[in-house]
């Protein structure tokens, strides 16, 4: 992934020497397990706890000539092991009982820290929901003026579907985080399981049920879904901040720093920019669930058509995801709201937004539901084209009405902010 969109911490795990350096924690803790089993000598096991990590830039020089990356890997990792030593490297094992694994290893703590940032989306989401529970704004459905709710009710819907994005990250970081110590069609043939129990179990890792190989692909898909799927929800805030910071909206507004430049050519531009880009980012996350589903069905036992993929997705939706999990609550954070802009909303159509409220009365009082309708539309419809006051044009009508205020409509609004106060509890 391109530095623009990558978070130092989450970018470091997937450079080639943090590969390298975890398939050497792997060939070290497997000569271990075997050492504890008498199958490697202890002097053996001195010699390759004493080696150094090799260099990427070493490694791919040996890749040119071998084109086999973990075999490359393998003769520049022994080359500063003793030869009677080394030939103990990698005893039992085939190419992928080291790349699943250290992928395990490094996908659960990819996974840490995607959780650890839409965690702490979650949290902003329901704090800033929190603030804003009494902040009276205009609901819109099909992009158009609906009843009142408030500003807090839209955070508080959003947090609940960042808790359950963070859920489903949970579930797929425990099926993703599995090694697999098996051989080279899983039947464990020269290897005992204990090498596979004792390396996964200090990795922290779960073992492959039936391995084949290599760790089963749909763990891996399962995972960028669940990432895909957070992907969508930053996206649906997102969405949201931009339709109301147009200009014609303005209840709310990104944050700005003091130098900020909205436009080259106009410099009164204030542009949602960073909504833009979290939505523009979900794209790319949905695309890479597609790609991770295609590499489900391997060839028999294994063929080598996911890695190609992999290198690309694996990294580019963990690091991606991060940042925008950050960007996403830093967002949130910063908000600008303006209350009175969203209350001048309700405002503007001279009441037409209580027009459900004036039903429902009139169907408590007895009128029929067609003759009601029908009513209160005509005087609806004479508001808006007219610009009168509806509440006048009702009484015109001998329909008498209570006063007409968006309090009526969050009579019960409470019970979603107790509801809230859960996931504010689990931020605290």
């Amino acid at each position: 992934m391109i530095a623009r969109y990558s978070l130092p911490e989450m970018a470091e795990l997937w450079t080639d020497q943090a590969r390298y350096a975890t398939w050497a924690e792997v060939e070290v803790l497997a000569s271990q397990a075997q050492a504890l089993l008498g199958r490697v000598p202890e002097d053996a096991l001195a010699d390759i706890r004493r080696a150094r990590v090799p260099s990427a830039a070493r490694v791919a020089e040996l890749e040119r000539e071998r084109d086999h990356e973990i075999l490359a890997f393998l003769a520049a990792f022994c080359a500063d092991i003793p030869d009677d030593s080394a030939r103990w490297v990698h005893l039992g094992m085939t190419s992928y009982d080291l790349v699943d694994t250290a992928l395990g290893h490094t996908l659960a703590r990819a996974c840490d820290l995607l959780i650890g940032a839409v965690a702490r989306l979650r949290g902003v989401l329901a704090d800033k929901a929190a603030e804003h529970r009494n902040t009276v704004c205009i609901g819109r459905t099909h992009g158009m003026h609906a009843e009142p709710t408030t500003f807090g009710h839209k955070l508080a819907g959003f947090a609940f579907a960042i808790d359950r994005s963070l859920r489903r990250l949970e579930a797929a970081r425990e099926e993703v985080a599995v090694g697999t110590i098996s051989g080279s069609v899983g039947t464990y043939a020269l290897i005992d399981p204990f090498v596979e129990e004792y390396v996964c179990g200090r990795l922290g890792l779960g073992v492959e049920s039936v391995p084949s190989q290599v760790v089963a692909r749909d763990r891996h898909a399962q995972l960028v879904q669940a990432v895909a799927a957070l992907g969508a929800c930053v996206e649906q805030i997102a969405t949201e901040v931009r339709l109301l910071s147009r200009t014609e909206v303005r209840e709310v507004e990104e944050s700005r720093t003091g130098g900020y430049q909205g436009s080259s050519a106009m410099p009164h531009k204030r542009n949602p920019t960073t909504s833009e880009r979290l939505a523009g980012l979900a794209r790319l996350l949905r695309g890479y669930a597609g790609t991770m589903l295609e590499d489900v069905a391997l060839w028999h036992e294994r063929d080598l058509s996911h890695s190609s993929v992999e290198r690309v997705v694996l990294p580019d939706a963990m690091i991606l995801a991060h940042y925008q999990a950050t960007a996403a609550a830093d967002l949130v954070a910063g908000l600008q709201v303006f209350p009175d802009r969203m209350r001048a909303a309700i405002d503007q159509t001279g009441g037409v937004v209580y027009s459900s409220a004036v039903l429902a009365d009139l169907l408590e009082g007895g009128t029929e539901r067609e003759r009601a309708y029908r009513a209160v539309q005509a005087a609806a419809d004479g508001a808006v084209s007219s610009r009168a006051d509806f509440g006048t044009l009702l009484r015109a009508e001998g329909i008498d009405i209570g006063p007409l205020r968006p309090e009526r409509f969050l009579a019960h609004h409470d019970v979603v902010f107790k509801r809230l106060e859960s996931l504010r509890d689990m931020g605290h």
